[in-house]
């Protein structure tokens, strides 16, 4: 994928999972991947995105920087939401959040093969009351 092809199928990737569509990402993930630095699959890495959209209801990724070198793309999102459910081991107390997220992500075939997602869990934690 060229650069600007690689940019939009991530914006592609960010769009479904804005729009809460899980089912799509068949489309995004490859049958197996590295999931933070650890073997995995796209099973497990749909498990945590409906755990996610499930006790965030109104989770929202919004990218701010992305990098492209080759086949890898980084980028530096904002992450907002509303827990509804208990979430990370809190209860809902109607806080809202926002994060940084730093995602490196590596595409093969047109699916991702490697993707890491840093965030600062202590301030998120904090900010969802615990």
């Amino acid at each position: 994928m060229s650069d600007t092809d690689l940019r939009a199928f991530y914006l592609r990737y960010i769009g479904a999972l804005n729009a809460h569509e899980i089912s799509r990402m068949d489309e995004f993930i490859n049958d197996e991947t590295t999931l933070n630095g650890e073997p995995g699959t796209r099973d497990q890495a749909i498990a945590v995105l409906n755990d996610d959209t499930d006790a965030v209801p109104d989770f929202h990724w919004e990218p701010r920087d992305t990098a492209v070198d080759g086949d890898r793309l980084a980028a530096r999102l904002i992450n907002t939401g509303t827990r509804a459910k208990e979430w990370l081991g809190v209860v809902p107390t109607g806080a809202s959040f926002e994060i940084v997220e730093y995602a490196i992500h590596q595409v093969r075939d047109g699916r991702f093969v490697h993707m890491t997602a840093l965030h600062d869990a202590e301030t998120l934690r904090r900010q969802l009351g615990a």
